[in-house]
């Protein structure tokens, strides 16, 4: 999910730099009930890390034998129950009075008073944080000045409804110490094959979506996507385009997830469309979304050939990350020219190390068909691009 600062909400200036973030500096607000919480803190063991982090998840009472489960309750966040708000009156008849709780989490979060707390962060029980890109993304803000960051809802109603200047917070948003959600569901392959070119800060409203990678549980296919996070946070679903000049095909490549290749050209501004593959999280909703998005072809076979992350590793400098195909689909096809030919795609790279320029105004890198690639394995090279280079189809 990519954060944008709020366009309303920086209300003063200031021509100093702010002093260097890290995660001991943010205090997490994480809003949760006593019954959504069993399938939530599996989420939250993914991503928490109890020696380096603070913060509280805030449920409506204290669930029942919290420590009788799978999970090791040291590695989550303490529980904080929330103030009664019994005596707020709510008259709004298409809203939830339980809202009310959770929109006061922000206040009792504050109220934790962590002497040296930059930022807060709020999200859902089932928000996962990328924290390494989270705190870079923070430090990019002077913390001593007043700024709300994060997203707009993927749905125009949502924004249209209830502003275009406010953050949702199934993904998320913190606020700078002064000033003190993803709204799809489904299969989420289009969201995360088409990544916007930032950082990837948080997943939000994992329950409400397909497991991301097949053959798995939710829980199983995230902690799959984390072992390409610890190897390189920074590159995580950022998205790279090669064009084929031999067999003519687009192969787009999500770092860390999954790679398409397409057995013709594409455009590139075609290509970053995100595939329709989701649907509103308000059922019979009309899909309407805050992006731009390309049709699934309704047949099966004339999609791409998809292939998801299966392992990495290092080798000296560069990262070797392998994609393999997990989902049969059973179509007729040149065995000499179609990419359903192939079984496995071997992407290398370099660990990415992007300065705080880099984070401000990110560039794509370019991507190349190696010329070893042959066969049932097809093998891409990830690089800087060069100056004046671009992305575009071979004549």
């Amino acid at each position: 999910m990519v954060w944008t600062t709020s366009k309303c909400t920086n209300f003063m200036t200031s021509s100093r730099y702010s002093t260097p973030v890290s995660i001991e500096h943010v205090v997490f607000g994480i809003a949760s009930t006593r019954n959504t919480w069993p399938k939530q803190k599996e989420f939250l063991q993914i991503w928490w890390k109890p020696d380096k982090m603070r913060g509280c998840v805030f449920v409506d009472a204290l669930p029942t034998n919290p420590s009788n489960s799978s999970v090791d309750t040291s590695l989550l966040p303490p529980f904080c129950v929330s103030q009664d708000t019994s005596h707020f009156r709510y008259t709004y008849k298409h809203g939830y009075r339980s809202l009310i709780r959770v929109a006061r989490v922000v206040s009792e979060t504050v109220n934790l008073e962590y002497p040296d707390a930059k930022w807060y962060v709020f999200g859902d029980g089932d928000t996962v944080f990328f924290s390494d890109n989270l705190v870079k993304t923070l430090s990019k803000y002077d913390h001593e000045l007043w700024y709300y960051v994060g997203a707009n809802s993927e749905i125009y109603e949502q924004n249209a409804v209830n502003s275009f200047e406010m953050a949702f917070w199934g993904a998320g948003f913190a606020v700078s110490a002064p000033l003190a959600k993803m709204d799809i569901r489904g299969n989420i392959f289009g969201l995360l094959a088409a990544h916007p070119l930032a950082p990837l800060i948080s997943l939000p409203r994992l329950s409400e979506v397909d497991p991301i990678f097949p053959e798995k549980t939710g829980i199983n296919a995230l902690q799959h996507l984390f072992e390409s996070v610890t190897m390189d946070s920074e590159r995580i679903l950022q998205q790279t385009v090669c064009y084929d000049r031999w067999f003519s095909w687009t192969v787009s490549v999500s770092w860390g997830y999954a790679v398409e290749v397409f057995d013709h050209h594409i455009y590139l501004s075609d290509i970053l469309r995100l595939q329709d593959t989701f649907s509103p999280l308000k059922k019979g909703s009309e899909a309407k979304y805050s992006f731009s998005t390309r049709p699934l072809h309704s047949d099966p076979c004339r999609r791409s050939t998809v292939f998801f992350f299966d392992r990495i590793y290092a080798q000296k400098t560069k990262i070797i990350s392998n994609y393999r195909k997990m989902i049969p689909d059973n179509c007729t096809f040149d065995p000499m020219a179609s990419p359903k030919k192939l079984q496995e795609i071997i992407v290398f790279s370099q660990k990415s190390n992007l300065g705080m320029n880099q984070f401000k105004a990110p560039r794509r890198q370019c991507c190349d068909v190696l010329p070893s690639s042959m066969g049932q394995k097809l093998e891409l090279q990830i690089r800087e691009c060069r100056e004046d280079e671009l992305i575009r189809i071979h004549a």
